[in-house]
């Protein structure tokens, strides 16, 4: 892994990100993706619970989007995270995903992080594995969706991660 990135800031993204989240995730070839107009929706109504890091010259090179389950307000969903192909090995997912949950938990009681993960994404496995044991955390895994529950075809299960309970202090 590179050295992480000194001139790297954190910070919530704005409504003029979401072209540059839409071309990170679709350049991830991993992701699903979301239509453009989603990733501008989500920089302007879910700003509170995302994140985007920022090069040198102030441009996204990665992201991280989520929300706050409304019937558990005190869990953060993670929903992606990419990096750009040119700044990974860096560390950023990392320190994206520790900002937003220090984020969140300035301003409401955070207990946990959930996000789901599709068998054999060893990046996004590892990245969550990592976070919880950072955190001092539990890690829970479960089938949250099966394959054929899926409509539009083949695709994989998503596996829920739950990482529990947070402290104060862990985040």
């Amino acid at each position: 892994m590179t050295a992480p990135q000194a001139d790297l800031t954190v910070e919530r993204p704005l409504v003029t990100d979401g072209a540059a989240l839409w071309r990170i995730a679709k350049d991830s070839r991993s992701l699903d993706l979301n239509s453009s107009y989603s990733y501008l929706l989500w920089c302007r109504d879910f700003a509170a619970t995302s994140a985007v890091a920022r090069g040198a010259d102030g441009e996204p090179v990665g992201f991280v989007t989520g929300y706050t389950r409304p019937d558990r307000p005190d869990t953060l969903l993670v929903w992606q995270v990419a990096v750009d192909a040119a700044q990974r090995g860096r560390g950023i997912a990392a320190r994206l995903l520790d900002g937003l949950t220090a984020q969140v938990a300035a301003d409401r009681p955070l207990t946990a992080v959930e996000t789901t993960i599709t068998p054999g994404n060893t990046a996004s496995e590892r990245l969550f594995t990592s976070y919880a044991a950072r955190h001092g955390a539990a890690l829970e895994r479960s089938v949250l969706f099966e394959a054929g529950e899926f409509p539009d075809g083949p695709h994989d299960p998503e596996v829920l991660y739950r990482i529990g309970p947070l402290t104060p202090t862990s985040h």
